[in-house]
């Protein structure tokens, strides 16, 4: 066997989508991330045909029709090489799956860079691409993908779209990929360091995202808002701006599709577009402030004018108006939307079209789109109606009675698709502790709970502004995509998901069990399973305050046979 051959005798096969891919022991790849990758394609497959859309236009202001005319009959076709179709770059391929399965599935695409640091990972990328037959679309990179991105900064080097999905934070990768992608580009992120980003350590998010996050029941939102602010601050240093496409929590990762534009009057508008956030350390009220402001300043000349402005603040009082704690200050976030309302339409027709029902994830891919699209998508952050009745030590009160109420005041509501017990609404805080109030003189509060300097005590003593129509159901209370019984919020894809250990064989037991794999090693299970519900397990029930606790959050069954770890992992085809 020459020098660089790999012995195919010794890889196992892994069929995902349209590709088959080989694999060794030392090449990492994780399963559960299947869902990530079929986003991904019907994404790119929506903006590919977008991008040819305003190629063709921009050649009709060119005054080239005839070209235009034969761009825009011209029909994409995935696995052929277009020579005006996307330029892609897979900074951190790995195995090459992902790359492959957008060769094989997305129309319109001129080429895919797949790169990687690791020696043999090129090696089984190369390997890879020769088996599926795709060598005119594939090019393999052996290189540093930071150093990759820098050496392409040329316009007529540039890609149309880069995909980062490293193990752990993408922050590193970000100076390059904005300063590599062509105008309207799109980048294709992901973050897997959920702990970071979530709050359990503010110091070590501020350090690598430069935002300081809270711990909120709307943790994953504002994980969201955390990145999106870092890439929109990156971009702005040279002179573009971010348009977020799509942005979606999922598993144990965040992911997010944003195009990248130039224009310096733009970037202006940035600061309006990020907030401070303001929570309350009694009742976690959320209360956030912009950066900037833009105030209208028209002109004879330009009636469209604005004027930039500094807000003046702060918007919260030293105490909560209403439980009188103090607060948290976290941020900056992105405060502007999180999808782009247009896009998700035509994504939701490439999802319903016959070519993507072939994808193993597209019932959830649906019921997740509809859920985003169905959101609100000018409300920042959300609030989870579990949290909310904990804190008041109430009896829950229905979803849909809570929606119903808010509607029937004259407000909107929505979930996000982030927490099934989620309440994003533009009422503000106080409408929601009025119907609590509402729905405490129905089922009241114990007495012995009402304690000097609880929040409880704070709200539940004041007198609703008003009495809100609980009991009347409205028409629109309930979602469509709760009334067609979508898959809305899945449960975990496995037992031990989760971005897994860094190019190692332990995701082929517990994902794809083969004849051929041996036990995996105690130490790593042990790892897995001290993990599992850490912060459940410290919560044991010595008295009413840990019981009362666990109610307050949305409960994770610890006994469910999934979560339970066997001594050891044997396999059985």
């Amino acid at each position: 066997m020459a020098e660089g051959d790999i012995n195919t005798a010794s890889l196992k096969t892994i069929r995902e989508g349209s590709a088959e891919i080989l694999v060794a022991e030392h090449v990492f790849y994780n399963p559960v991330q299947e869902f990530n990758r079929d986003l991904s394609i019907c994404v790119l497959t929506t903006f590919s045909r977008i991008y040819q859309r305003e190629k063709s236009a921009e050649r009709q202001r060119k005054n080239a029709s005839d070209d235009a005319t034969n761009g825009a009959d011209t029909k994409l076709e995935a696995g052929v090489k277009h020579e005006n179709g996307l330029r892609i770059l897979e900074a951190l391929s790995a195995t090459g799956l992902r790359s492959i399965r957008y060769a094989k599935e997305i129309p319109g695409v001129k080429e895919i860079v797949a790169n990687d640091l690791s020696k043999s990972a090129v090696e089984s990328i190369e390997q890879n691409v020769k088996h599926n037959q795709i060598e005119h679309l594939i090019t393999p990179s052996f290189n540093d993908a930071v150093t990759l991105m820098y050496m392409s900064t040329k316009p007529e080097q540039r890609f149309t779209a880069i995909d980062l999905d490293p193990y752990g934070h993408p922050t590193r990768f970000l100076d390059g990929a904005v300063q590599s992608i062509e105008d309207g580009g799109l980048l294709l992120i992901t973050a897997t360091d959920m702990a970071v980003l979530a709050g359990n350590t503010p110091e070590a998010c501020y350090v690598k995202y430069g935002s300081m996050p809270l711990k909120t029941k709307a943790c994953h939102e504002m994980a969201l808002r955390i990145l999106l602010r870092c890439i929109e601050t990156t971009a702005t240093r040279y002179g573009r701006y971010m348009k977020p496409l799509l942005s979606i929590s999922a598993d144990f990762y965040i992911r997010v599709f944003v195009r990248i534009y130039t224009g310096q009057y733009a970037c202006k508008k940035s600061s309006s577009k990020q907030s401070m956030v303001f929570q309350c350390t009694g009742c976690e009220a959320l209360t956030l402030q912009p950066l900037g402001i833009l105030k209208p300043n028209p002109t004879e000349a330009n009636p469209q004018q604005i004027k930039f402005g500094i807000p003046t603040g702060p918007f919260v009082g030293s105490r909560c108006e209403h439980c009188n704690h103090q607060h948290h200050m976290g941020g900056p976030i992105w405060s502007a939307p999180l999808h782009d309302e247009q896009f998700l339409a035509e994504l939701l027709q490439t999802v319903e079209q016959e070519d993507s029902k072939r994808l193993t994830t597209i019932r959830r891919i649906y019921g997740t789109l509809t859920v985003i699209r169905e959101e609100l998508h000018d409300v920042p952050l959300y609030y989870t109606l579990d949290r909310m009745c904990g804190i008041l030590k109430l009896e829950s009160i229905g979803m849909l009675k809570l929606r119903s109420a808010l509607l029937h005041a004259g407000f909107r509501v929505s979930y996000s698709h982030a927490s099934r017990t989620s309440i994003k609404t533009d009422a503000p805080i106080s409408v929601l502790w009025d119907i609590l109030r509402c729905w405490h003189r129905l089922h009241p509060v114990k007495a012995d709970r009402f304690l000097e300097g609880v929040p409880l005590t704070a709200i539940l003593r004041k007198e609703p502004a008003k009495v809100y129509n609980i009991d009347e159901m409205h028409p629109d209370a309930n979602p469509p995509s709760r009334k067609e019984s979508l898959s809305r919020f899945p449960e975990n894809p496995a037992a031990h998901w989760g971005p897994g250990t860094r190019a190692t064989q332990m995701y082929v037991a517990l994902y794809r069990p083969c004849s051929n794999v041996k036990e995996v090693s105690n130490n790593k299970m042990l790892k897995s399973a001290q993990n599992q519900n850490k912060r459940k397990q410290k919560r044991t029930p010595n008295g009413d305050s840990a019981e009362e606790e666990s109610q307050n959050d949305v409960k994770a069954d610890s006994e469910s046979p999934e979560r339970k770890v066997p001594k050891t992992i044997t396999t059985d085809c």
